[in-house]
């Protein structure tokens, strides 16, 4: 690992956004497999917005490795303000991009990131629009 990469998510681990369960949220996502060590779950909360079901606040918990967390921690910032669709557009690399490149044994973190957030979304995507 590059030492900009390390200072990156140090920098984000150092002030983590969005950390915790959000009390009665909307939508709940979790991946990851205990036995490995690898979890994240995320929870949603939406707004009504200019007759638009937006997400107004959105949290993550972790138990996985620093990379992880700090890519959830800018996740969670990126889809604040968007529709479960919008936020169902962005992959794994877009919630990482800050971090710089990933070395190759870190991918895998985006992925978690990417799979708990569709698997909170998904079902609210799939809801009819706000009337």
């Amino acid at each position: 690992m590059t030492d900009d990469f390390q200072q990156r998510v140090a920098a984000a681990l150092a002030n983590p956004q969005h950390m915790g369960e959000l009390p009665q949220a909307d939508a709940v996502g979790t991946v990851g497999n205990a036995d490995c060590g690898d979890m994240l779950r995320v929870w949603v909360k939406f707004k009504e917005e200019g007759g638009r079901k937006v997400i107004d606040r959105a949290s993550f918990q972790s138990f996985g490795c620093e990379t992880a967390i700090a890519a959830a921690s800018l996740a969670m910032e990126l889809i604040k303000g968007k529709t479960a669709e919008e936020a169902l557009q962005m992959r794994g690399e877009e919630f990482a991009k800050d971090l710089g490149p990933l070395p190759p044994t870190k991918v895998h973190c985006t992925s978690l990131v990417e799979g708990a957030h569709r698997e909170a979304l998904a079902p609210a995507a799939a809801q009819p629009p706000v009337a």
